[in-house]
């Protein structure tokens, strides 16, 4: 009788599968990356051209459908900025939050679909502690320490999302030090939200303050938590322009809201996290 070929598991499926539950969204599936139809590859839009232009036109049509008022291009462009480097960055800190494990993904290992969100991923090299038993994975590296995970950390995601810069920087209208500025926020609020979700709000603020205390270029700050109500806040490093769409409902973090404002809507969304 044939035996089954077993297939093991990646390293990293916990946590991917972890997210998705908590977030009861968009999927990230391990596997080669996808570009028909509505798949982009993360190098494809890194290149520039036709495949930006695309997103980006889509980009727009959902938000005119959505909010009901046609935005700029300049704020296209950085709202469709966040859009990927969001999701992007959870690819990273989710693991390392999660399990200790930090993946090399180069913009060649991602693909994005525009109108669902899910993620594709083709896993390979990654960076653990010593005692993780990820460690004989093929492509595993091993570093010292929690410092040195750390640093890894925001080495790869700065490898993944930097080509990326230079394609959206026309479009934004934004200087390296706004975006690198974006990537900070995405870095810091994509992981304190999904560990609100999993009851790890203050566990993630210590961990995110230790990851970007400020002062590790190429991101221009630090995570910038404090106490605010029942929780935490931060001011954005650099404005989303979500404000420009709809201003009554500007993010939390927005530099412009209000200190009552941010208690209330901090209040607001742990009950209906709670639900």
């Amino acid at each position: 009788m044939p035996t089954a070929t077993l297939r093991r598991t990646s390293p990293l499926a916990a946590a991917y599968a972890r997210l998705a539950e908590v977030r009861a969204g968009p999927r990230v599936t391990e596997e080669p990356p996808r570009t028909a139809g509505d798949w982009l590859g993360a190098r494809q839009l890194a290149e520039g051209g036709s495949a930006l232009d695309t997103f980006l036109a889509g980009e727009e049509t959902r938000l005119l459908r959505e909010h009901g008022a046609r935005p700029r291009p300049h704020v296209v462009a950085s709202l469709g900025f966040h859009r990927y480097v969001w999701p992007a960055c959870l690819l990273f800190t989710v693991p390392w939050f999660l399990h200790r494990r930090v993946p090399r993904l180069q913009v060649g290992d991602v693909s994005f679909h525009r109108t669902s969100g899910r993620m594709t991923v083709r896993t390979g090299d990654l960076l653990c502690l010593p005692d993780d038993p990820a460690a004989g994975w093929p492509g595993a590296r091993t570093v010292p320490d929690a410092a040195a995970l750390r640093q890894a950390l925001r080495e790869a995601v700065a490898e993944h999302v930097g080509p990326l810069l230079g394609a959206f920087r026309t479009r934004t209208r934004r200087g390296p030090h706004a975006l690198w500025g974006m990537v900070c926020d995405e870095i810091t609020e994509g992981l304190w939200h999904v560990a609100r979700l999993l009851g790890e709000e203050d566990r993630a603020v210590t961990e995110l303050g230790a990851l970007l205390p400020g002062g590790t270029p190429p991101y221009p700050g630090g995570a910038g938590f404090r106490a605010l109500g029942r929780g935490h806040t931060r001011d954005r490093l650099a404005c989303c322009l979500f404000y420009t769409l709809r201003p009554e409902d500007a993010c939390a973090t927005c530099p412009r809201a209000r200190e009552g404002d941010r208690i209330y809507r901090t209040g607001f969304e742990a009950e209906r996290q709670a639900k």
